[in-house]
């Protein structure tokens, strides 16, 4: 079972070649299928479903995140595992960490190292470059993640829980997302639009 969730605007599916590639690395019929669903689909959010052998379509809500939201660190639900792992199908495990109104940062064991939130990547800014989290950390594979890096200069280094490193939270559906974390200093805000619109530009249909 393959899965992911995205966001349809009027140009299209945002992060498209992405999508694609996480449902239907393979190609033939089922990048047919989602080809078929991205030709058509009306703007709004989705979770798309792949068995291999139909595409199952689920309307969405929206994002859980919300500009401006407090933060709450816990330990990493797939910690014992090695990331970057694939999306994993609803209710998977991190639901269990997940609570309404709040972004749950998602820890190392020893509470030293932030490695992604319940929802989205993690992305810190250093005062020159953005900053990735180590590709060995258990993680899911962040779509939107993978797009910041190709477009943006960065370096690779843990963030740590103890630091001030602006954070930014950013994923498929939202794109970019500031987060109240009194103790860190705030994301640039024309940064902040700088990562939203190379997430949005990403939207097309085949």
């Amino acid at each position: 079972m393959r899965y992911t969730t995205l966001r349809v605007i009027d140009e299209g599916v945002i992060l498209y070649e992405a999508h694609a590639a996480r449902l239907a690395p393979e190609g033939g019929p089922a990048r047919a299928r989602f080809d078929a669903f991205a030709a058509g689909a009306a703007p709004g959010v989705f979770a798309l479903l792949d068995d291999g052998e139909r595409l199952d379509v689920r309307p969405r809500g929206g994002s859980s995140l919300v500009d401006g939201m407090p933060v709450r660190v816990v330990t990493s639900p797939v910690a014992g595992l090695r990331g970057p792992i694939p999306k994993p199908p609803p209710p998977g495990p991190y639901a269990a960490v997940r609570a309404p109104g709040v972004a749950t940062l998602l820890a190392s064991p020893d509470g030293a190292e932030l490695w992604e939130s319940c929802v989205a990547a993690i992305v810190g800014f250093d005062g020159r470059v953005l900053v990735v989290v180590p590709d060995d950390r258990p993680r899911v594979a962040s779509l939107a993640e993978a797009a910041v890096r190709r477009a943006l200069p960065h370096r690779v280094a843990p963030i740590l829980t103890s630091e001030d490193l602006p954070l930014l939270l950013v994923n498929a559906v939202k794109g970019a997302c500031r987060v109240a974390a009194p103790d860190r200093r705030p994301f640039p805000d024309q940064l902040v639009r700088e990562v939203d619109a190379l997430i949005v530009a990403t939207a097309r249909r085949p």
